[in-house]
């Protein structure tokens, strides 16, 4: 068995709450397989939301965690991002993960286009470490009706994994609509036609996860993803505790002591309360899911990036959406980031106003979501039974969709231009692989993080509860700087803020008195005075839906073409291009750089043609 008990908060758990319980998870998983502890999410959300370096935190639990297995997801040709990447950006992404601490490459393609695995699986059987093929299940291999994902499928593709070389097969449920006897049925089929060994993931979020995986068991599967008690469950993995329990004294005893990972449970269970705000609203499971197959790992984030655009009384609405834009996609397979595509639409169908029924009509003259574009374009690979055309031509208005594997087309990352730049930007004389790999990944989520190190150093010895929430007057904390060196900090006093939004904060630091005066972001904003966009202006082009400006791409006085991209804006990783309707002339940009916009802010006038 494996253990997955990060997976739940695993984008949010801070490195020092992890170290903590390393030790005790390395007795406790002694005779499990590997501990998933990095890749997927966790590498962009290190550096996007904890302001944390996911290379020092793979070391870090390395070292702490000497007898165990460390395993990551690997996205195959989009690495840890969202988008294929340039193949020297792959290959130097893998070897450097090995070299750092991964011991097991679970690869996997969103679209499960096995072109897209190739060249991952390639460099990752070059490192020496086990390479497993993983292959994402979708619809019900026991629905009559399904003529699409069948189990001949996955064991076409199965067997195509196994010849390339993988040491392992995985089938990655990450929505949980495994059900248990399609479980039995498709593990039975896979242990007869494979020869290397089986591994099971899924997710709870139905209910049906444990007997899901007990009757994988029953099939003969050799792994299945577990995550701890008090961190299982609904979208996270089923339970640990409970598949151990279940199995004990059977030919399918883990040999895991349930003493030891009852022990581990209750320290999770006291770091999970820190993270109560961040988790979805679903308390019970929901069989809804086998209706519009959110994955478990996106279903709580997408209900944040809901928030965030201040949409979250649609969500009931968004879930349905979710369902007609994957139809309008093409009924693709949905994980990061070929599921970010379909979340990403759903949410700008809501903002816009559209479904299934006028999308091609209505959604004919708007620009959609980036993620949206690149899938069209080919940008993240190719998915069973193509393109849906009629969508694929309103979507790309004029852009030509890509033949063959995006990777291969790209130009190289130019490395040394990538480390010049760190030189020149941030304070680094000495630019390492890892530093290059990050950029090259996130250009600006990567800039953002080392400008912060460079005003704040290193504040991943920050607890959770400290680093989301600050310290309560009267509250103190203690951080470890060094071997034997803590520096107690005691929060005492806040002033109101003065007429520029400055507060002054008063800290003991080791019994000694400091103050610091910090700008007040929270103030409420009683006007933002913006402009809104005229929609029976034809010369008004306004925001379609809230967040940051991210990139101005014109200036005022340039001369536009019809399609032609204007500015970028961000709401929660999903950005979208907002592109000229005709032929003209810019007059005025309303906005800049970082400002955060409203759906239908003003964003750009254009000149009138003369008479």
């Amino acid at each position: 068995m494996r253990d997955a008990h990060q997976s739940l908060m695993a984008t949010r758990l801070r490195t020092n709450d992890l170290i903590v319980a390393a030790p005790a998870t390395n007795m406790a998983m002694a005779n499990a397989f590997s501990v998933e502890a990095w890749g997927g999410a966790t590498f962009d959300v290190a550096y996007r939301f904890l302001t944390e370096s996911p290379w020092r935190r793979l070391q870090q639990l390395s070292e702490a965690m000497p007898n165990t297995l460390i395993q990551m997801l690997l996205r195959a040709s989009n690495a840890v991002g969202y988008a294929n990447y340039p193949d020297n950006v792959v290959r130097e992404f893998i070897k450097v993960s090995a070299e750092r601490g991964v011991d097991v490459f679970r690869i996997f393609d969103s679209l499960n286009w096995l072109e897209n695995m190739k060249m991952p699986v390639e460099e990752a059987l070059k490192t020496g470490k086990i390479v497993e093929g993983a292959i994402c299940y979708t619809g019900d291999i026991l629905d009559p009706k399904e003529t699409k994902y069948t189990l001949d499928y996955y064991i076409r593709k199965a067997k195509e994994l196994e010849d390339m070389g993988c040491h392992i097969f995985a089938i990655k449920d990450m929505a949980g609509l495994l059900k248990p006897y399609a479980a039995k049925e498709l593990f039975t089929a896979l242990k007869q036609e494979l020869h290397i060994p089986l591994h099971l993931h899924t997710h709870d979020t139905t209910g049906n996860g444990v007997s899901t995986v007990l009757m994988a068991a029953e099939a003969g599967v050799d792994i299945a993803d577990l995550a701890i008690q008090s961190m299982s469950s609904l979208t996270s993995q089923p339970s640990m505790n409970a598949v151990v329990e279940a199995l004990r004294g059977t030919e399918r005893d883990t040999g895991l002591d349930p003493d030891q990972l009852v022990e581990l449970s209750h320290y999770y269970q006291g770091v999970r309360q820190i993270f109560t705000g961040f988790e979805s609203e679903m308390k019970t499971p929901n069989t809804e899911i086998y209706k519009y197959e959110i994955p478990g790992g996106q279903y709580s984030n997408l209900l944040a990036q809901v928030k965030s655009m201040g949409s979250a009384d649609n969500f009931e609405e968004i879930k349905h959406l979710y369902k007609e834009a994957n139809e309008l996609l093409g009924n693709i397979v949905k994980v990061t980031p070929s599921s970010k595509v379909v979340g990403d639409m759903a949410i700008f169908m809501s903002k816009n106003g559209l479904n299934k029924d006028n999308i091609l009509t209505e959604g004919k003259d708007i620009s959609y979501p980036e993620s949206v574009v690149d899938y069209f374009i080919g940008n993240i690979g190719q998915p069973e039974g193509g393109f849906p055309k009629e969508l694929q031509e309103i979507v790309l208005k004029g852009r030509k969709p890509i033949d063959g594997r995006a990777g291969a087309l790209l130009p190289p990352a130019d490395f040394d231009a990538i480390a010049k730049h760190l030189k020149e930007a941030h304070v680094m004389k000495n630019v390492n692989p890892r530093n290059i790999i990050s950029y090259a990944l996130y250009p600006k989520v990567y800039d953002d993080y080392c400008d912060h190190w460079e005003y704040y150093t290193d504040v991943s010895k920050l607890t959770s509860d400290v680093y989301f929430f600050g310290l309560a007057k009267g509250e103190e904390t203690s951080i470890e700087i060094g071997e034997g060196k803590d520096i107690i900090i005691k929060f005492i006093d806040m002033s109101e803020p003065d007429a520029e939004g400055f507060r002054a904060l008063t800290f003991e630091i080791n019994g000694v008195m400091r103050e610091v005066k910090v700008l007040d972001k929270h103030l409420e904003v009683k006007s933002d005075g913006k402009l809104k966009a005229d929609k029976n202006n034809p010369y008004h082009l306004g925001s379609s839906i809230p967040g940051t400006i991210s990139k101005i791409l014109v200036k005022e006085g340039e001369e536009v073409k019809k399609n032609q991209p204007l500015l970028t804006i961000e709401a929660m990783k999903m950005e979208t291009s907002i592109v000229a309707k005709e032929d003209g002339v810019i007059d005025k940009i309303y906005a800049v750089e970082g400002e955060k916009v409203s759906q239908g802010d003003l964003l750009v006038s254009f000149a009138k043609e003369e008479e």
